[in-house]
């Protein structure tokens, strides 16, 4: 990297990730310059990061004119010829598109979407192999396997996905199906977007990263395994082939993993970043997931290994009944219970193109809708 700016497209700069990768920019400024924003309807806070960082290119849903910025759509900004760099810091399929595109343009690739590759996971890894685009993981599970499978020759034999737990993993049933949308939102470790957030405490954002850990690595999901760690101080671990385990460890601070994607292969120093106390670290804790508890995380990973048109339906189900929940129109419980009814009602088409994803996310949406009483049935 050396002294070359990298000019970066931060897609869905005003969301959670997207405003802490516009914090770790800001720290270099030297380092990148930030060429391309875009947002959904937070208007108001994208003309302030316009402002101040001054993009070539912008998107906003809710306004065609933000700055003095040319308006583009998110994929033509993905392959833009000015963009070294694009950075998918949206939630929901709102994300697929635009990373599409950028793999195919052999464009390195942030990505903080799990929902892409778990939806189009076959299709974008063919595409980055076709291209020589490098897919480089924001998720700090998934930044830690990379980060520890640095250096090594040979393919891990097993990955460890490491979890908080979310703040629900010591309720009784009974206790689950009153808890709130303010409970949920109240993550223990982690500042996240609200999606996020509730796929934390459902367990089902775990699910997804096995999905996405699956496409990543090229690791079969015999060879995945998940643990609850509720200190949230090693993001995941590796074991290699002499039974020698590798893990990754810091501070639960999202920006740690953005910084390591956007400077890799240099690790700079920014006074910014936490740093771990080992003066008041007293114990690392592991123990496995509760599925009987949290459902979702075995659904999901099912729904992987089934493949096909599955994970989009699983995707497009939850991000609709995690809305509802958000919105009080559902229990909590009701998210897994609904996402298993869709599940098992779809046809899954095998080898799935784009169009067989999309009109199977569109389906699961409508489907999950008419169940909990908020559209027609289809």
């Amino acid at each position: 990297m050396g002294d070359t700016v990298r000019r970066l497209a931060v897609l869905g700069s005003t969301g959670s990730i997207g405003r802490q990768t516009l914090q770790v920019a800001r720290s270099f400024p030297s380092r990148f310059r930030v060429a391309a924003l875009t947002a959904g309807q937070n208007l108001e806070l994208l003309e302030q990061q316009v402002q101040e960082f001054e993009p070539a290119f912008v998107y906003c849903q809710a306004e065609r004119s933000v700055g003095g910025a040319r308006y583009l759509f998110p994929e033509d900004i993905a392959r833009h010829m000015d963009v070294d760099l694009v950075v998918v810091a949206t939630s929901g399929r709102v994300g697929l598109p635009a990373t599409l595109a950028a793999v195919e343009a052999g464009k390195d690739v942030a990505l903080a979407n799990k929902e892409s590759l778990v939806m189009a996971g076959e299709l974008i890894t063919r595409q980055a192999d076709a291209s020589g685009a490098r897919i480089l993981p924001i998720d700090s599970e998934h930044s830690a396997i990379w980060q520890c499978l640095r250096g090594e020759e040979q393919p891990p034999t097993r990955i460890v996905l490491t979890a908080s737990g979310g703040p629900f993993r010591s309720l009784s049933r009974e206790e689950m199906a009153r808890v709130t949308a303010e409970q949920a939102l109240r993550h223990p470790s982690w500042r996240m977007g609200s999606k996020v957030t509730i796929d934390s405490a459902t367990l089902m954002n775990k699910g997804l990263e096995v999905i996405e850990a699956h496409w990543l690595f090229r690791m079969p999901y015999e060879h995945i395994q998940v643990l609850i760690h509720p200190q949230s101080i090693i993001h995941s671990m590796v074991e290699l082939a002499d039974g020698s385990v590798k893990a990754q460890m810091g501070p639960p601070d999202m920006r740690l993993p953005i910084q390591h994607a956007l400077t890799y292969p240099e690790r700079l120093p920014n006074p910014q970043l936490p740093r771990l106390d080992w003066s008041v670290l007293r114990e690392l804790t592991f123990e496995p997931p509760d599925t009987d508890l949290f459902p979702c995380l075995a659904m999901a990973v099912e729904a992987g290994k089934t493949g096909g048109t599955l994970p989009a339906v699983l995707c497009g189900a939850d991000e609709v009944a995690v809305e509802l929940f958000l919105s009080g129109k559902i229990a909590f419980t009701d998210i897994a219970r609904l996402v298993k009814q869709v599940l098992a009602e779809h046809d899954t088409v095998t080898s799935p193109g784009l169009e067989d994803i999309t009109a199977a996310d569109d389906w699961a949406r409508q489907r999950l809708r008419a169940l909990a009483g908020e559209g027609h049935p289809c």
